[in-house]
């Protein structure tokens, strides 16, 4: 089972990228399954039609509240059908103001795994989108645990993006020391600038010792899916948007590296990196 995780900043589109791929690897004939760790619990909304389906922990605190423990959850409680058959899971997190959202991500894992979901529905891709860039429990517990094996960085070319993918390579560093966890690659979402971001995130991705695995057009058939809940695939399948995603799942599969990143530790390095490429 390939375990494919999802990180970047807060923003960057790592949902719309992680439902499309979801779907191009379900187009190839896989069972896929897409795991939402974020409390905002809009990762799989263009996989459901827009719909927000209820979360893990909105399921463990209604189990509580009616006397009922954790062992009473069912994977029909927390696994919802989305589009083609994918299977949308949404950890959720704690109410506003109260607790850490890495308490939302370990207990949905927890749970999936105590239940069994991967091999109950012979799951062959797991895709992880992973909240923000954050480096807290959320940020850390499915690389801690075993889950996220293989970890690809979302970022446009702009300079704050490349900064905090780089701050999450280096808490990938520290974690991937522990397990079978590595940095795959770097995708980027273009912000416009084409030529610049390929030429910036190509030797960004060369400086953590991995490489740049495709480019994501800033496109308005991508928004415009994304305000009706639906993927790229789903609306415009014959979209060249569609083949990018395509063609990015099928260099994902084909791509067997894992590699402890090499990041940059001076914020000086990274301005030097980027001035490099500005015209």
């Amino acid at each position: 089972m390939r375990q494919i995780a999802i990180y970047g900043k807060g923003g960057i589109g790592k949902s719309t990228v992680s439902s499309n791929l979801s779907m191009a690897f379900r187009e190839r004939g896989l069972e896929v399954m897409q795991v939402g760790c974020d409390p905002k619990r809009d990762s799989t909304r263009s996989l459901t039609g827009g719909r927000m389906i209820p979360t893990v922990l909105e399921t463990l605190r209604d189990h509580l509240r009616m006397g009922r423990d954790q062992s009473a959850i069912t994977l029909q409680d927390i696994v919802f059908p989305g589009d083609q058959g994918v299977r949308c899971v949404e950890s959720g997190g704690p109410e506003p103001g109260v607790g850490c959202a890495g308490r939302g991500v370990l207990t949905a894992l927890q749970i999936l795994q105590d239940l069994k979901a991967f091999d109950t529905y012979g799951v062959d891709v797991v895709v992880y989108d992973i909240l923000g860039d954050v480096v807290c429990g959320g940020f850390a517990q499915p690389i801690r645990q075993g889950f996220a094996q293989e970890i690809y960085l979302l970022c446009s070319g702009s300079f704050m993006s490349l900064y905090a993918a780089n701050n999450i390579a280096k808490g990938i560093r520290r974690l991937a020391r522990r397990g079978q966890a590595g940095l795959s690659g770097v995708i980027c979402n273009s912000a416009g600038d084409e030529r610049f971001e390929r030429a910036v995130l190509s030797e960004f991705a060369e400086t953590l010792g991995t490489q740049l695995i495709d480019l994501v057009p800033r496109s308005p058939v991508i928004q415009a899916c994304e305000v009706d809940g639906r993927t790229v695939l789903a609306h415009s399948p014959q979209s060249a948007e569609a083949k990018v995603f395509r063609r990015l799942a099928g260099r994902m599969l084909e791509d067997n590296a894992r590699v402890i990143p090499t990041p940059i530790e001076q914020v000086e390095e990274m301005e030097a990196l980027y001035r490099r490429h500005l015209g």
